[in-house]
């Protein structure tokens, strides 16, 4: 399975429009892989909070529909990375905020494969907290590996999702093999996306597909370093800090090679919460 990274850049100058454009050449170069993965919200900004409301739009709206074409035009199944989605229906969640973090991935045809709310939302009450509502569904879906007629099911998860392991127990519990994600980690903090990426590929026995967001934006500097991680928590590749397309080829065997050569998973024993003790 040949898996594509778009670790893009951008700053605050380039125009939305034109970054789409870019973003769909991108995409469109990279015929001949079988999964392409955009960063995280890199249409309305990262970290660019003040615009997020004037930038919202709907899962079928013109930044994704962009990137459903490009997925078309290229082959590929396609996780485009995340907009800010405020749904043409009004919707609103839990905390009434009506906009999420949401990560949106197509089929090789352009078809809607998935989408996925992002469930930890980062800013310690302010940024993500105040302005999205948080998901609260668990996503997978299936990766497809053409070369060899199979597919791997994999996770669906956003950034700061991965400093909480329990999501990916979770989604080890769905049968997953790969936990696929975008991010906008700054640089500040990039040596925690390494050393988490390779934690949850360890600790689950599955691959991790990563990519990170390059360039500086909103007065911050962005940590690139995109990677794939294999099962056994082998580096496989890992993008720089600057802009750059980090393609890898996986085999996808490799997870059930290694869960039988050394099956740590099979001596789980709190796959579910232990009741409760009460200590008179």
């Amino acid at each position: 399975m040949r898996v594509a990274l778009i670790q893009l850049g951008y700053d605050d100058a380039e125009p939305v429009a034109e970054r789409v454009e870019r973003a769909g050449a991108l995409v469109r170069d990279q015929a001949g892989a079988d999964v392409v993965v955009l960063p995280e919200l890199w249409a309305p900004g990262g970290f660019a909070y003040p615009s997020w409301l004037d930038r919202a739009e709907p899962v079928d709206g013109p930044t994704m529909s962009a990137m459903a074409a490009a997925a078309r035009s290229a082959g590929v199944f396609l996780h485009a990375g995340s907009i800010v989605e405020r749904p043409a229906s009004g919707e609103l969640g839990l905390e009434g905020r009506g906009l999420w973090n949401t990560s949106v991935l197509f089929a090789a045809d352009g078809s809607p494969a998935a989408t996925y709310r992002k469930i930890h939302r980062f800013g310690f009450g302010a940024g993500e907290p105040a302005l999205m509502d948080a998901g609260t569904d668990l996503v997978t879906v299936d990766l497809p590996d053409r070369g060899a007629g199979v597919s791997m099911r994999a996770g669906v998860s956003t950034c700061y999702d991965l400093r909480f392991p329990e999501l990916y127990r979770a989604q080890l519990d769905l049968g997953v093999s790969a936990f696929l994600l975008c991010s906008c980690w700054p640089a500040a903090r990039v040596a925690h996306w390494s050393l988490l990426g390779r934690a949850r590929a360890v600790e689950n026995q599955c691959f991790v597909i990563a990519c990170n967001t390059a360039g500086e934006h909103a007065g911050g500097r962005m940590g690139g370093r995109s990677q794939v991680v294999a099962p056994d928590g082998t580096v496989l590749g890992e993008a720089g800090e600057a802009e750059e397309v980090l393609v890898v080829d996986l085999d996808v065997a490799q997870v059930a090679a290694w869960r039988a050569a050394f099956p740590v998973l099979a001596d789980r024993r709190l796959s579910t919460p232990p009741p409760a003790k009460t200590h008179l």
